[in-house]
């Protein structure tokens, strides 16, 4: 046998904000202040939702688990983020890499999934209201949610593992600040055209048929909400909606932008600049887009 001059990478380097060496302990406090108002704003809202008996309705239920899961996604990336911009030396090793990119993926493609869930449960709101207390009774509720995380804990599972099977020998220099799947990709020494078009359409899959189910849904409800005679309410039924559709615009044109892209137009800049808005301000947001926008969370609060 041949001997092989190539050692494994053993560790990775972060250089996303590399470029902003004179910025750094700025960025730490501008970031560490959004992360801390983050946990307070949605551990406010977890609270309010489980100490008020008012809000014990499937609505509050899926917004409850979506600031838990908000909570958790930005426990994965942010931290870490936080204390590389004040080290010299920013670096994780290859498993904590692969811990991290199957933890941010969970969370991710399982945010998508309950995305879903939540335009199905406005769907039954406004298209059967009669039924719906029975309908979305408290076992289809977590039926739901453990659907969605039993679908994000696939996508996570097969993708990291198709990435940290690839052999890693060249550089460990990753480009960004935390181990997503581009920049992780970028290193590996070879990787085969199967691989990635699994990691396409797994991509495809966490994404796309979310998406086509949340259409459906509010096709259903444009549908219905036409039949209502009065524009007051109309207006009324589909504002109950419109919190729910600004995050799923949010969430999928971030997404969509990163991850249903060609490859070609890959820039590790604009991905840096994107995934600092989905991992530091989507989950402030999106919460208080659905608790500052509803009365009855207000009073409760």
């Amino acid at each position: 046998m041949e001997p092989v001059n190539e050692t494994l990478v053993r560790e990775f380097v972060f250089l996303g904000f590399s470029s902003l060496a004179r910025l750094q302990l700025l960025l730490f406090m501008v970031f560490l202040l959004l992360y801390l108002f983050t946990l307070g704003t949605n551990a406010i809202i977890i609270s309010t939702i489980v100490l008020d008996r008012a809000l014990h309705t499937p609505m509050y239920f899926f917004l409850a688990v979506l600031s838990c899961s908000e909570t958790c996604y930005t426990f994965v990336i942010v931290p870490k983020m936080l204390a590389d911009l004040l080290a010299h030396k920013k670096t994780i090793s290859f498993l904590g890499c692969a811990i991290q990119m199957f933890s941010f993926l969970f969370l991710g493609c399982s945010h998508s999934f309950l995305l879903a869930a939540m335009g199905y449960d406005r769907y039954m709101a406004i298209c059967n209201p009669l039924h719906y207390t029975v309908l979305m009774g408290h076992g289809v509720c977590w039926g739901l949610v453990a659907a969605a995380s039993a679908c994000g804990f696939t996508v996570s599972l097969v993708t990291t593992s198709l990435v940290f099977y690839l052999p890693f020998h060249s550089s460990n220099e990753l480009h960004h600040f935390f181990c997503d799947i581009s920049p992780v990709l970028k290193l590996a020494s070879h990787h085969s055209r199967l691989s990635q078009l699994v990691i396409f359409m797994l991509g495809m899959f966490a994404l796309v048929i979310p998406l086509l189910l949340i259409l459906v849904s509010y096709i259903c409800i444009i549908s219905a909400i036409l039949k209502i005679p009065s524009s007051v309410g109309r207006y009324k039924t589909f504002s109950t909606c419109a919190s729910h559709l600004i995050v799923v615009t949010v969430h999928y044109g971030c997404a969509s932008f990163i991850y249903l892209r060609p490859k070609s137009n890959y820039s590790s800049s604009q991905d840096i600049l994107i995934s600092v808005s989905y991992t530091i301000l989507t989950p402030l947001f999106n919460p208080m887009i659905y608790s500052l926008r509803n009365k009855e969370f207000k009073s409760a609060l």
